[in-house]
């Protein structure tokens, strides 16, 4: 399903409410056509960019600089110190604290982590997490208990979360997560569902969620939003990424 109307824009409402647009996206390490992707995440106009799979190994944080200045958006945390998460945000985020968190590792697996920060956007202040979670059921459901009890501890009222769950919607472990937060797409779909494989899509593993009290004004695969072109979706990356558009209340 192509974006029929586009999303909202970024804004700030006079009582300090905000309308945040956040993007979550498998770079796989930036392999593949780095224009294209910048092309397409500058297209997507956010102000927060949840990226899984980013640069990990040699001159990583070069990498990660250069995507952010490729894009006009800052490093706010993660990369090889999250184990790939990334979050990358505008000028218009004000940073009031990062994290990144270090999984257990299990033996013959990767790494995981997660990559969180807690920023304000006018008087609107959020909790975000980026994430990609295990290939293996088990292990996956266990990040996913985990991923719960870091948002709780972020101690922010709202939180936005998103990444590769390895996991379609009847998983167990998605299931728990949209148990607890809204499933975006679900609340508001505008624009494709499925992400992966970019080449053809046929599942749905990317999401992005938030906690209660945000409004979804919409989410999906930017399929058709102006400046995003098929072939640089294809290009860019084996995942198709997912854009959200949210109103964050303001902190009272």
């Amino acid at each position: 399903m192509a974006m029929t109307t586009p999303l909202p824009a970024s804004r700030t409402e006079q009582d300090g409410t905000a309308v945040v647009r956040v993007l979550s996206y498998n770079i796989r390490s930036m392999r593949d056509d780095r224009a294209a992707l910048a092309r397409v995440i500058r297209a997507c106009a956010p102000d927060l960019v949840l990226v899984q799979e980013a640069p990990r190994f040699f001159r990583w944080r070069k990498y990660a600089a250069r995507l952010a200045a490729a894009t006009d958006l800052v490093v706010l945390s993660g990369g090889a110190t999250a184990a790939g998460p990334l979050l990358l945000c505008s000028l218009r985020a004000t940073v009031e604290r990062t994290e990144d968190i270090l999984l257990p590792r299990t033996p013959g697996l990767h790494r995981r982590g997660f990559a969180t920060a807690v920023v304000r956007f006018a008087g609107a202040r959020l909790g975000v997490l980026s994430c990609h979670l295990s290939l293996q059921r088990q292990e996956r459901l266990a990040q996913a208990e985990r991923l719960v009890a870091t948002v709780d501890a972020l101690g922010t009222e709202h939180t936005v979360i998103a990444g590769d769950l390895n996991d379609v919607p009847s998983g167990r472990a998605f299931r728990l997560l949209a148990g607890r937060y809204q499933d975006c797409w679900e609340a508001e779909p505008r624009g494709g569902e499925y992400t992966f494989p970019a080449h053809d899509p046929r599942r749905r593993v990317d999401a992005v969620l938030a906690t209660g009290g945000i409004e979804v004004l919409g989410c999906g695969v930017p399929t058709g939003l102006p400046g995003v072109r098929e072939a640089d979706l294809r290009a860019a990356t084996d995942h198709l990424p997912v854009l959200a558009a949210l109103r964050v209340p303001a902190a009272g």
